[in-house]
């Protein structure tokens, strides 16, 4: 799953089992009419909530359904924010160990206001509306966990704003 910007479309989202082009994906989110870029990275830390000493996360997704959240989630914030320049939403998959990238979003947009709005918004409505699986690795053992809470799939109607948050999602 190689990561590639797309060179006629101003959204690029994906999923990859290759470490993240972060200065690409800047680069690419520049344009000139824009005057902001906003770069968000989630990187894998050495520790979560009662779990020291984490030592790597995998991650789990099933692209035929990720991806069309992610354009969901993109098309979502153009509607809210429509001088958006270019926006790209990536996620890792795989084995990634402390310190590596596993989310990444560039926001660009004339001004940084819209730019910043718009990157939260993102991941915000990704890590509530995308099944992504992570099985943590910590001193004490692993266990998998969802990242998100989402619920029924995406559809070309849906928006992805609208859609209900679910707390009780079981891992198949």
């Amino acid at each position: 799953m190689r990561l590639v910007p797309p060179r006629s479309d101003d959204d690029w989202v994906g999923l990859t089992d290759e470490p993240i082009p972060v200065g690409r994906a800047v680069a690419w989110a520049e344009r000139p009419h824009c005057g902001a870029v906003v770069l968000f990275t989630g990187t894998v830390r050495d520790h979560a909530d009662g779990r020291p000493g984490v030592s790597e996360l995998e991650y789990e997704a099933d692209e035929e359904e990720v991806c069309p959240r992610l354009a969901a989630i993109a098309a979502d914030a153009r509607r809210r924010w429509h001088l958006l320049g270019r926006l790209a939403i990536l996620h890792r998959v795989g084995s990634l160990s402390v310190g590596e990238t596993s989310v990444l979003i560039a926001a660009s947009a004339p001004h940084r206001a819209e730019a910043f709005e718009a990157a939260r918004f993102c991941i915000d409505t990704l890590k509530t509306t995308v099944p992504i699986w992570k099985r943590e690795t910590w001193e004490g053992g692993s266990d998998w966990a969802l990242c998100s809470h989402p619920v029924d799939p995406v559809n070309e109607v849906d928006q992805v704003s609208d859609v209900d948050r679910v707390n009780d999602v079981v891992r198949p």
